[in-house]
């Protein structure tokens, strides 16, 4: 399974962009697919993540409800859309896969990595 991010951009602050996860390959079924982002100079970050069987969801609280994750079966896919964009937003954004139960909030509990979407945010 591979996965593909794209849908980033450059956006003024309190702008809107929707990252998309495509995953191909053989039947994408995993536990759980998260988004972190990574700015530079800094440790990628967890940002949200979905669990693929109930699609519940999960954020660092420091989002504050400005994204949405979600996802869709039919087209093995998830989403993050990104509202009230702020300039420490700026990072580049990779989605991952994780396939065994447990914890979701950290990178190293993913299994599979996109490439990343840049995501810039001007003031």
């Amino acid at each position: 399974v591979q996965l593909q991010a794209s849908g980033g951009g450059l956006v003024q602050a309190g702008g809107s962009l929707r990252l998309s996860c495509a995953a191909s390959g053989r039947t994408f079924s995993p536990y759980a697919v998260g988004w972190f982002r990574q700015a530079p100079g800094k440790e990628r970050e967890f940002v949200a993540a979905i669990i693929w069987s109930d699609a519940s969801p999960y954020y660092e609280d420091s989002i504050e409800g400005r994204f949405t994750i979600s996802r869709t079966n039919a087209k093995n896919a998830v989403y993050l859309q990104m509202n009230s964009l702020k300039p420490e937003d700026t990072a580049v954004y990779y989605c991952a896969a994780k396939e065994l139960s447990g914890s979701i909030w950290s990178r190293n509990d993913y299994d599979r990595w996109g490439q990343g979407t840049q995501v810039t945010v001007s003031s």
